[in-house]
């Protein structure tokens, strides 16, 4: 067997591993019943159809035709890196900043990552999922989370070290991003 499709290959492997160690995770939380799902129950099943759905995209990449520009280029790791410390540093901010601060910084700074980036494009996006997190998560499932920034002298001694570190090397790369516009 050959493999046609690189991209879809790699990719593929990726989701069943991912899948994988998320289903191999979430098994050490209560699984419970279909009728009385535990914690770990739909972890674990969406984590099988991540898995499943990889082994699709993977084994279909031996089918079809030769893809000529299917190959596997070097790995971005500014990229990974920019939105996993996205990430991590919107779990510190939003018990600090509050959900409509902590929010749009997320999605803007994410949005960074983008080859396509348009400053106008990430903040209508960071406009609407705000407005969407606070309608889903606040009044629809009623979950508590802190709106609205609480004063820096009762933040963690972590957080007012690395929020304004992780806010300036943001701010930083979307400044050198708009100039090499």
């Amino acid at each position: 067997m050959h493999i046609k499709n690189q991209q879809d290959f790699w990719s593929g492997l990726m989701f069943v591993a991912i899948g994988l160690g998320f289903a191999i995770f979430s098994v050490s939380y209560d699984m419970g019943t279909p009728s009385r799902m535990g914690p770990g129950y739909f972890p674990f099943w969406l984590a099988i159809c991540m898995a499943l759905l990889g082994a699709v995209v993977a084994l279909g990449s031996f089918r079809g035709e030769h893809v000529e520009d299917s190959g596997i280029g070097h790995f971005d790791w500014d990229i990974l890196f920019l939105i996993i410390g996205s990430i991590c540093l919107y779990a510190l901010m939003l018990d600090h900043l509050g959900l409509y601060i902590a929010t749009p910084l997320l999605v803007i700074f994410c949005s960074l990552a983008s080859h396509e980036f348009s400053l106008v494009i990430a903040v209508g996006n960071a406009i609407f999922l705000t407005i969407f997190s606070w309608l889903a998560f606040v009044k629809g499932l009623g979950l508590i989370f802190p709106l609205w920034p609480q004063p820096i002298g009762e933040w963690s001694l972590l957080a007012q070290i690395l929020i304004p570190v992780g806010f300036i090397i943001a701010v930083v790369m979307l400044v050198r991003r708009i100039k090499g516009k």
